[in-house]
């Protein structure tokens, strides 16, 4: 573990392991612990917990967004020493890789989305439902919030739907942190990762998008759309975790190890 500082903010960052340099990022709400979870072993990886995840501080900015962690991110890239390297992550970690493959494509030599939840605008309604936890914590608290959200439209669907989901949001209110990690998740749902669907078709690299069924949050369609707007994509479509949660990371590790280890010109790009 190491650290990065940006703008009075104290960041955490990871950088394990040799090989293929991989900066790889987690979700909205996640951390190192959940890219462990992701990410195989085998390679070089770099993860910064953004700004107020994991052991980061929040700094002294505002509002949050998808392009301040971007700039964190390369940051910590900088730091570890890479001059090029793959960028990947997990839903807003996807998002911040896609913006910087769209927005330093000299740095990135790959690329890898998984589960992404943004495509190419702002505020989808896939993250209406984070939004809604966001603004009944901020208004109403912890507990009396998470009564209202309980007892929602959105939660009755998510019930029926994607109970996995469900109990994601409902853990936002049970962090200890919760009521300024609330303003974190209100900016990151109302933004984007900032890129348009032409940006994304400009990308000359090998790209890997992974997605899988019954996922609300993180709708199939998102890694459908965006595996066909990047001319050198693969899409994988694997095992839901709300199905099998086991296979679900076996068929993650299988997916990325194979993209890492196949494509010579990522490693060409990065080592020449």
């Amino acid at each position: 573990m190491g650290t990065l500082l940006r703008d009075g903010a104290t960041l955490r960052m990871t950088d394990m392991g040799k090989g293929l340099p991989v900066v790889f990022q987690h979700g909205l709400g996640g951390g190192e612990a959940q890219v462990a979870q992701t990410f195989p072993p085998g390679f070089r990886r770099i993860t910064l917990e953004c700004r107020g995840h994991g052991g980061s501080g929040l700094g002294e900015r505002r509002p949050f967004s998808f392009e301040m962690f971007a700039d964190d991110v390369l940051a910590a890239a900088d730091q570890a020493g890479l001059d090029r390297f793959v960028a990947g992550g997990v839903s807003m970690g996807a998002g911040i890789a896609l913006h910087l493959a769209c927005r330093h494509p000299r740095r990135v030599a790959g690329l890898m989305l998984v589960r992404p939840a943004w495509t190419f605008s702002a505020a989808p309604q896939n993250m209406q439902p984070i939004a809604e936890v966001a603004e009944l914590i901020l208004e109403h608290g912890t507990d009396t919030g998470r009564t209202i959200f309980a007892r929602s439209e959105t939660a009755t669907q998510l019930y029926r739907e994607a109970l996995d989901n469900l109990s994601s949001l409902l853990g936002y209110f049970d962090r200890p942190d919760a009521k300024t990690f609330a303003q974190v998740l209100a900016n990151i749902a109302a933004d984007g990762p900032g890129v348009a669907e032409r940006d994304a078709a400009a990308l000359d690299i090998p790209a890997l998008v992974i997605g899988n069924e019954i996922d609300a949050v993180h709708p199939l369609s998102a890694a459908y759309t965006l595996a066909a707007a990047m001319p050198n994509a693969i899409l994988a479509e694997i095992t839901p975790k709300a199905r099998d949660s086991a296979r679900h990371f076996s068929d993650l590790h299988t997916q990325i190890s194979t993209f890492l280890q196949s494509h010579s010109k990522v490693r060409s790009r990065i080592f020449s």
